[in-house]
């Protein structure tokens, strides 16, 4: 079972929050202060931590470089302080320092409980990829993670950053059903604001340029479900 450690001295969000990550299927240790985060980091080892910013004692960033320091693999989610929408200087203020600390993300103050589920599902998901191989294979198709090329057959496939980002992702799960919300969540990340269309029209790009030679369909759409790579 995936373990979560969550560090935050509000005693009630604390419990809410543990209450939800429970019903998703992790299992959690809360921390309400910063020396007993440490303590607890280095017992149990956890898959991820979710931080808040305002601690008593040491400060939530403070606590962030120490764990960086004994565990360099594991997600760091930062709670922020509540800002004011639109205020720009204020969010660099907060979130720089804390991905300058360590932190793999943050989440804004008052936030849903949705937001951080998702992105605790995508910190999750992104340090289970570390270990796939820089190269990604389907049929005759070629896709290197590191240099961010893509071939079919010999030839290169000149991809956008989305397309890759998309494409990659389908060849992390071959012959699976890939629904749009999946996409959308895990590929466009929590938070996209617009048409859930917009996935179709991406498949289309993709295919066309992953066909462009006449080659057979390996991008498939299952009608009113999703999409699967698949030969």
């Amino acid at each position: 079972m995936t373990h979560i450690l969550l560090v935050e001295d509000e005693v009630k969000l604390a419990r809410f929050i543990e209450l939800e990550l429970n019903y998703e299927g992790y299992q959690v240790s809360i921390a309400y202060d910063g020396f007993t985060a440490l303590m607890a980091a280095q017992k149990f080892h956890p898959d991820l931590v979710i931080l808040d910013w305002m601690l008593p004692g040491a400060s939530g960033l403070e606590i962030c470089r120490r764990l960086r320091i004994t565990d360099d693999k594991v997600p760091i989610i930062l709670l922020t302080p509540q800002e004011e929408v639109g205020d720009s200087v204020a969010l660099r203020k907060n979130r720089i320092p804390g991905l300058d600390a360590g932190a793999n993300d943050y989440v804004i103050k008052p936030f849903s409980i949705e937001e951080l589920l998702a992105r605790v599902r995508t910190q999750l998901r992104c340090n289970q990829q570390e270990g796939t191989a820089d190269i990604l294979e389907f049929d005759d198709l070629i896709l290197n993670r590191r240099t961010g090329e893509v071939y079919r057959g010999q030839r290169l496939v000149e991809l956008t950053t989305q397309e890759f980002d998309l494409l990659e992702y389908l060849l992390i799960h071959p012959r699976q059903i890939i629904t749009c919300d999946r996409i959308l969540e895990e590929v466009w990340a929590y938070g996209f604001i617009g048409d859930a269309n917009i996935i179709e029209v991406y498949i289309r790009y993709l295919c066309l340029k992953l066909e462009a030679n006449n080659e057979r369909r390996i991008v498939q759409t299952v009608r009113d479900v999703g999409y699967i790579l698949d030969n």
